[in-house]
């Protein structure tokens, strides 16, 4: 996946035609945007982080390093799984691909994690790349009784 191919943008800038697949990241739909405004190709809510850890951002926006952790955590759980999958089959496709996301803070959200992601940044131990969160799903299958 090329840096090129995967942008980032928030949801209320106006969609444009150089966006391509417009994928929205977040739970919550954006206050005051109607769906044909916002132009979402598809809505992958459970990329998103949980509650508690957006609300524990919100009030500390100085540890982006230990959010973007906490989130990568997330992200390698089995509920987050299919929601994972499915970006990077959206990336793997030869067409561009936009994260939106509501946040007014452009440079330090769930999408720029995302994004890094793609662009096949190193990932913790726990892995949430495809692999990894197969990984733990297997191991999760292993211990539940048969």
């Amino acid at each position: 996946m090329t840096a090129k191919r995967v942008t980032l943008k928030r949801v209320y800038e106006p969609p444009a035609r150089s966006d391509g697949t417009r994928v929205l990241v977040d739970r919550l739909w954006p206050r005051g945007l109607s769906k044909d405004r916002a132009a979402v190709d598809q809505w992958l809510r459970d990329l998103a982080p949980s509650d508690n850890l957006r609300k524990w951002f919100h009030a500390n926006r100085q540890a982006w390093t230990v959010f973007r952790k906490r989130y990568l955590k997330e992200l390698a759980r089995p509920e987050s799984a299919q929601a994972l999958d499915e970006l990077y089959r959206l990336a793997n496709r030869r067409k561009k691909l936009t994260l939106l996301f509501a946040s007014k803070d452009e440079e330090q959200n769930n999408a720029a994690v995302l994004k890094d992601l793609l662009e096949g940044m190193r990932k913790p131990p726990t892995g949430s790349g495809p692999g990894g969160v197969r990984a733990v799903r297997d191991r999760q299958a292993k211990k539940m009784p048969r």
